[in-house]
């Protein structure tokens, strides 16, 4: 089973992937994984993306696409297939892992994209809140203090908003990866692999949903 699961920022992709490898034996395979294992295990690629990373600057896809294919060439991917989790970022790596696959005598069977309304996102990321004192993390709807204004764990109220989570900061990043996943997912769409998931509903039932699309591989 070789799936791709995609979804925007604050959409539940974590938690799925997690579910998902709890109760399939398919190898989890997170690019930011790949990146370090390649630049601890010193390979020739590794040392090139490291090149630029150490630098600040963004690693090249044809870099990023090697490193990839390096992955899938591995033996527990050959013996359990793979759930591709960060990549592709771009309809060139999209392209590319196509390529890549073919080469492999290997394919994809499905890409999962767990739809959010872009709306129901930035409420979600926007209404994160962090404890002072001690760093407890809450959510103002979703996971509020059980006493307003009072951290459940240390008793403190001094509440602060990391900088990224702030409403203007959040739409951005939102926007941006909206007008990146696009051509990707018509992409996927028009090769007859994408299955849309609302994951608008409780975890269990977007599970649930997965496990349907799971189920027809």
């Amino acid at each position: 089973m070789n799936i791709l699961l995609m979804g925007l920022p604050g959409a539940g992709k974590g938690t799925q992937s997690e579910q998902i490898t709890q109760d399939y034996p398919v190898v989890h395979i997170a690019t930011g994984d790949i990146f370090r294992q390649a630049i601890k295990d010193e390979t020739p690629l590794g040392l090139e993306a490291k090149s630029y990373t150490d630098n600040g600057n963004l690693v090249p896809d044809e870099i990023t696409n090697g490193l990839v294919k390096e992955r899938l060439k591995q033996d527990d991917v050959k013996e359990y297939g793979f759930m591709l989790d960060g990549y592709p970022r771009t309809l060139q790596q999209a392209r590319a892992l196509s390529d890549n696959l073919e080469s492999l005598d290997s394919s994809i069977d499905a890409v999962i994209y767990i739809d959010v309304d872009p709306e129901v996102l930035k409420e979600r990321l926007s209404g994160r809140i962090i404890c002072g004192s001690c760093g407890a993390s809450y959510h103002k709807i979703y996971n509020p203090p059980k006493v307003e204004n009072t951290c459940d764990s240390c008793g403190a109220h001094d509440f602060y908003q990391r900088e990224d989570d702030k409403p203007e900061k959040v739409a951005h990043r939102i926007n941006l990866q909206m007008e990146s996943i696009q051509p990707i997912l018509a992409y996927y769409e028009e090769l007859g692999l994408l299955h849309r998931v609302s994951g608008e509903n409780s975890i269990d039932q977007v599970y649930s949903k997965i496990q349907e699309v799971l189920s027809k591989l």
